[in-house]
């Protein structure tokens, strides 16, 4: 403690942090254990783990493309803020991830109530009024002519795609993993281990400030867009034809923005504890606006919340796996940074609902920092979505219970929908009263902003 009180009397001196974090050189220059180094830009260089499996040569056919899943849905918001999702394409049905105690259960995809839009009740307690009585003067009043609504935006998705499982002896998958805010690749340790044993691609890199990747002195080298440009580079080095982003937290946006940008080399993402779909705002009242030094003399704090924040347990194992992730082992600068460059407007609810790729949502039942709503929300917005909540799990469950994660995360690489279940919504019009037929109709309110 007393060491950082002095480092800090020194940062608000020279007004900069005593440490800077540098990539570490090899002696060769050639990749160690899977470990390089990519300059982004000039001068902004990121460490990534790559493991590329030595495969034989290949006797197996192609893999064979997967089931062709319509992807169609009406998106539509007003100027009251109102959000409407009209779901009008394929229904996947299935039944996919194995639960903790190894039996199988159906996805638990958050439902969706659907009603009848053309006799849904505009209130949530309508009151009938009892009958007037009618004489020959009197005749019953017109019902009052509902005035229509106009749209602000309105957004239509209709497109077709392919999901084929991914088997780690495909030579064309790729696993990028994406970490969030403190923490850097090697919180990935055990999945990097786990898949790459099984023969998968798999990349991780060092963002910006973190792990062993540069550390500029610059605010503006950490807002979202340019951590986003970095991993934009990073995934065009190491992309494949198949590609699965695997995200954490603030890691979660990134793979969000990837599999926007390129929907039709993203094949499949999964999620892990990072909230809603909601545009990234940076919060004015947070206690990373506090000055660098500050923040360097509240560091020791500041580790022992996050460690209470996010893991279930604070035992010594708990510290350990900290440790050997070199999780929150940023500088205050940096962490100042990166939680003041949280800002995404782009990123709302109707940027997310255009996704059409499948997503698995990973949640611990524990996690302080990311509340179950916010992740139930996604699931709700999204149009192929499962979630699974770990209840032995917290915020960096994937650290917690690495034998689970990694059970749910092989089970959704090599899921594919069951055409033989597949199922198509009817869209009727507005002069069609017969019982059966109803439009699913999703109707829900933006969230405000949140930081991740």
């Amino acid at each position: 403690m007393l060491t950082s009180i002095t480092e800090s009397i020194f940062c608000c001196l020279w007004g900069k942090t005593s440490s800077v974090v540098l990539p570490v050189q090899s002696s060769d220059g050639k990749p160690s254990d899977g470990f390089q180094f990519v300059e982004v830009k000039p001068g902004r260089v990121l460490r990534v783990r790559h493991i590329l499996p030595e495969r034989p040569a290949p006797t197996e056919t192609q893999p064979e493309p997967g089931p062709n899943i319509h992807c169609k849905r009406k998106i539509t918001v007003y100027r009251n803020g109102q959000l409407v999702i009209e779901n009008l394409g394929d229904v996947l049905h299935s039944e996919i991830l194995q639960c903790q105690n190894g039996d199988v259960e159906q996805c638990s995809t958050v439902e969706v109530e659907l009603s009848d839009y053309t006799t849904a009740p505009s209130s949530p307690d309508p009151k009938t009024n009892p009958p007037l009585p009618v004489s020959d003067q009197q005749k019953p009043a017109p019902p009052p002519r509902r005035r229509r609504r106009r749209p602000k935006r309105r957004v239509l998705i209709d497109t077709e795609r392919s999901i084929s499982s991914c088997k780690g002896t495909h030579s064309d998958v790729a696993l990028f993993f994406i970490h969030g805010v403190g923490g850097s690749l090697d919180i990935w340790g055990s999945q990097l281990d786990f898949f790459s044993r099984l023969g998968y691609e798999v990349i991780a890199p060092d963002l910006a400030g973190h792990g062993a990747s540069t550390a500029p002195q610059i605010a503006a080298a950490y807002t979202f867009y340019a951590l986003a440009e970095d991993l934009r580079a990073i995934f065009k080095r190491y992309a494949r034809k198949r590609n699965i982003l695997i995200g954490h937290s603030y890691g979660v946006s990134f793979c969000t923005f990837l599999a926007h940008e390129y929907p039709e080399q993203v094949h499949k993402v999964v999620m892990i504890n990072g909230g809603g779909p909601t545009a990234l705002e940076p919060s004015l009242c947070s206690i990373f606006q506090l000055p660098s030094c500050v923040l360097h003399c509240l560091s020791p704090c500041l580790a022992w919340s996050f460690l209470k924040a996010g893991f279930a347990r604070q035992g010594a194992k708990e510290k350990q796996l900290l440790k050997e992730g070199n999780a929150f082992n940023v500088s205050p600068f940096v962490l100042r940074a990166m939680m003041s460059g949280q800002y995404w407007p782009e990123g709302d609810e109707v940027y997310h609902a255009e996704l059409t790729v499948p997503i698995l949502l990973v949640h611990g039942m524990y996690d302080k920092f990311v509340p179950i709503d916010e992740d139930q929300r996604m699931a709700e917005i999204l149009l192929f979505a499962f979630l699974k909540v770990i209840e032995e799990g917290s915020h960096m469950v994937m650290m917690e219970c690495p034998e689970t994660v990694n059970t749910l995360l092989h089970e959704f690489f090599l899921w594919e929908p069951d055409i033989s279940k597949k199922d198509t919504t009817k869209k009727i019009t507005a002069d069609q009263t017969t019982a059966d037929d109803t439009t699913a109709v999703q109707t829900l309110k933006i969230n405000k902003p949140l930081n991740k």
